[in-house]
């Protein structure tokens, strides 16, 4: 049986679509599995144990001419079952065309009357997305949803035992929206009261780094250690398996604590846990403001800006909070 993977958005929906990889392994383990995701992606899928080729579609240059030439790739390989995560007409593409036995996908995708089998897709019914994804296989599985994981390599974790000689936390502290960060202001508040006796690792793209770097500037904690853009995805989450906490955004960081089973503490500025991309991991909560707006949620992604110009939903957040998971 040769089944295909297809979620060609950001990190943390790659990540989550990994439980569905779970799922269809537990279920045949002797399927063949691939996975198509975007350029930028792949390194979350390196050296997996069961997911067999990764596809990369390169969107930054030639995007069409490379979607067709992955749609025609794609269709080689005469999968029995495609498995389409992704909602927009790229993906419908790559599905639709695949020529498959079997193409599962959310009605929502303008390409799904390809489909021969379409699931409805709806955001805000307190259903996480992992669950939300298990609805296109669960006639060929059952209802019972995997959580995403994934698979550090040896070497991916002796990269990084050298930061575990103490005990520590991580803080990832951006995100690619900024209504989704917790204020900097509030990140440096969170490391000048951190006990002592705990190094803080700050984690993020190399784009991220000129951000950490204001907050460890910005702080009197002298135990703050910057490895934004430092660390691979696996590294990454290679470290935040054994922090004694992890301070996440609703972001992607997020979803690699949940794909490790670590300890979490999520924050929620402007988006809500209702829309269903909380963390999974067993020590896992989510902080968010006491306050009472209206204007909360703002939008299903976030902003790049506050619309009402004070961003009270992570403002208002109380720092004492997010203490109390290290206290």
């Amino acid at each position: 049986m040769k089944i295909l993977i297809i979620q060609t958005a950001f990190i943390g929906d790659v990540i989550l679509a990994t439980a569905v990889a779970e799922k269809l392994h537990q279920k045949y383990p002797d399927a063949q599995i691939d996975f198509t995701l975007r350029k930028g992606n792949e390194g979350l899928l390196t050296g997996h144990p069961f997911i067999n080729t990764v596809f990369v579609w390169d969107k930054k240059q030639n995007k069409i001419k490379n979607l067709f030439l992955l749609s025609k790739q794609i269709r080689s390989n005469k999968y029995d079952t495609v498995v389409n995560l992704q909602r927009f007409s790229s993906s419908g593409i790559l599905a639709g065309f695949s020529g498959a036995k079997e193409i599962i996908g959310f009605d929502k995708n303008p390409l799904s009357f390809l489909f021969t089998k379409k699931i409805k897709h709806e955001i805000g019914n307190e259903k996480h997305e992992v669950e939300r994804n298990q609805q296109l296989i669960e006639s060929i599985t059952n209802a019972d949803a995997s959580k995403p994981k994934l698979y550090p390599s040896k070497k991916n974790k002796d990269a990084v035992e050298r930061y575990k000689n103490s005990q520590y936390v991580c803080l990832a502290p951006t995100s690619v929206w900024f209504t989704k960060q917790y204020p900097k202001e509030k990140w440096v508040e969170l490391c000048n009261q951190n006990s002592p006796s705990l190094i803080i690792y700050l984690l993020g793209a190399p784009g991220d780094s000129a951000a950490c770097d204001w907050i460890k500037n910005n702080s009197t904690n002298k135990n703050i250690i910057n490895l934004a853009g430092k660390l691979n995805f696996l590294e990454s989450a290679a470290l935040m398996s054994d922090a004694e906490m992890n301070f996440v955004n609703d972001s992607a960081p997020m979803h690699i604590a949940s794909a490790m089973n670590a300890k979490t503490t999520a924050i929620f500025c402007s988006t809500v846990p209702s829309f269903g991309f909380g963390p999974l991991a067993d020590d896992s909560i989510i902080i968010e403001t006491k306050e009472q707006l209206d204007c909360r949620p703002c939008g299903l992604h976030g902003h790049k800006a506050c619309p009402k110009g004070h961003f009270k939903c992570g403002f208002s957040i109380e720092t004492i909070e997010l203490l109390k998971r290290i206290s």
